[in-house]
């Protein structure tokens, strides 16, 4: 099936995916359009206008100079699913039950009591679409149009290739022929011609710049390739830099191929994101529409030695074993927000902001709210795009269960960032951000009494902020001694 049979077959399906017992009157507001953009793997560093030498991302580039970048926006776990899951719910992965990415054996997923803001603009009149990937869920029970989205089109789980994806459309699983961003921006672009009066919610969510999981190198090694020439071509013979290059063991050949089809994967997002805001000015809508770009989490690419996100694998040419982690290249995300007329060209938002923001903030941008009663733990932050400047608490909470490797939590204050693994005590450290925020050197057996005084400072703040959430975890009777 080619991709224009595929479109057809969307238009014919696609309004017999409305939400059962949902009104389909449209709000006769001003209310502005609503495209969230979600990447998957993508480090906070990866795209021209965070000064990257490396990539080719020019319509990322044009929407950080648009509008705001977000230089502090933290995912609350570097894993897929449990921060997929606090982007819709403002809450904690440990609340949601979900604090590892979900595997289909496990039958988990989001519960269906939770507030989503997606939910929230459907009963406020948006038309609401999730194109791409999901990871929330396998079973029925957890399906995208459970929690607000009238229409899916993508992967419950993820979409595995970079080409030849199989999609699901209309609860019809069949593979589509083409480059998979092409394929789910073919379909993002539909959704908006068929609601272009509005106002519309669309979810594009985009597998890029995910590894492929069912291609591989000759010699088994993880890649994003394939890719097409339009996005390959740049960087094939590219000869990258690389941010460790000096760090002991660094397989230095690996990391080079990697980073240079990595950028490949990302600038395949960046030139489908082009045909998007060229669609928008297309239809006269880019004025009135709010694009918000972000990831799910970070992702390193030969930083401190490792590659990939919260489940970290190293890559040395004498260890490619598992580095659980919690380093900000694996919590922090890229974040840019385009709203002509409401946020000033060149914004910068320095201060802290985590996914359990975009609740309250994006229910502001459509003119609603969730209940009193809800359990919200994030901040509406849009009076920051606005240009004011309200008192912020810019201390950071995060958290991450990795299945039988630790369990892992992180409290940032200031200049200072603590990492406690309650199950393999020799994990803990401790930085200091402000001097060392490669995070290079580990302070936490430091004998100086003020880092030590920092220390416990943090662990007192780290464990009252686990027990307002009950975010109890139990220790091990016998703790191991630390060593550094």
């Amino acid at each position: 099936m080619n991709r224009r049979d595929f479109l057809r077959l969307l238009g014919a399906g696609a309004m017999s995916m409305a939400m059962p017992g949902i009104s389909a009157a449209k709000s006769k507001s001003n209310n502005p359009n609503i495209i969230f953009i979600l990447t998957d793997d993508m480090g906070p560093w990866a795209f021209g206008a965070a000064g990257d030498k490396n990539a080719r991302t020019p319509n990322l580039d044009k929407l950080r100079a648009a509008g705001a970048r977000l230089t502090n926006c933290y995912s609350p776990t570097p894993v897929c699913s449990p921060a997929r899951a606090s982007i819709m719910t403002s809450r904690y992965g440990t609340e949601l039950g979900i604090t590892d990415y979900i595997k289909p054996s496990l039958k988990i997923g989001l519960g269906q009591e939770f507030v989503t803001w997606p939910r929230l603009l459907e009963k406020a009149g948006y038309s609401t679409a999730l194109v791409g990937k999901w990871h929330l869920g396998d079973e029925d029970e957890f399906y995208p149009t459970n929690f607000g989205y009238q229409e899916f089109t993508g992967f419950r789980a993820g979409g595995a290739t970079s080409l030849d994806p199989k999609v699901e459309i209309d609860r019809k699983v069949r593979t589509v022929k083409g480059y998979t961003p092409d394929i789910l921006t073919d379909h993002a672009m539909d959704f908006i011609r068929r609601k272009k009066q509005g106002p519309f919610l669309l979810s594009l969510h985009f597998w890029a710049p995910h590894a492929n999981t069912k291609n591989r190198t000759p010699d088994g090694d993880r890649t994003w390739l394939p890719l097409s020439d339009a996005d390959w071509t740049k960087f094939k013979d590219m000869d990258p830099s690389i941010p460790n290059p000096d760090y002991p063991n660094l397989d230095i050949a690996r990391v080079k191929r990697m980073m240079r089809e990595y950028l490949g994967s990302i600038a395949s997002v960046d030139r489908n994101i082009g045909r998007v805001t060229q669609l928008l000015d297309e239809l006269d809508l880019s004025d009135n529409t709010v694009i918000i770009f972000t990831s799910d989490h970070g992702f390193n690419m030969g930083h401190n030695g490792i590659w990939h996100k919260g489940n970290g694998r190293w890559i040395l040419t004498t260890n490619d074993g598992s580095r659980p982690n919690m380093y900000d290249n694996s919590m922090l995300v890229p974040a840019l927000i385009r709203w002509p007329k409401v946020i000033k060209p060149g914004t910068t938002v320095d201060q802290t902001l985590t996914h359990l923001d975009w609740l309250p903030t994006i229910a502001a941008m459509a003119g609603t709210a969730a209940a009193d009663d809800a359990v919200i733990h994030g901040r509406n932050f849009l009076p920051l795009l606005k240009g004011r400047k309200p008192k912020w608490d810019n201390d950071l909470f995060a958290q991450y269960n990795m299945r039988g490797a630790g369990d892992m939590r992180t409290y940032y204050s200031g200049r200072w960032k603590l990492v406690r693994d309650f199950k393999h005590k020799i994990k803990d450290e401790f930085y200091d951000i402000e001097s060392d925020p490669a995070e290079h050197n580990n302070l936490i057996d430091s004998p100086d009494p003020k880092i030590q005084k920092q220390i416990k400072k943090l662990d007192a703040k780290l464990l009252q902020k686990m027990r307002s959430i009950n975010d109890i975890i139990k220790l091990p009777a016998n703790k191991p001694k630390r060593r550094t």
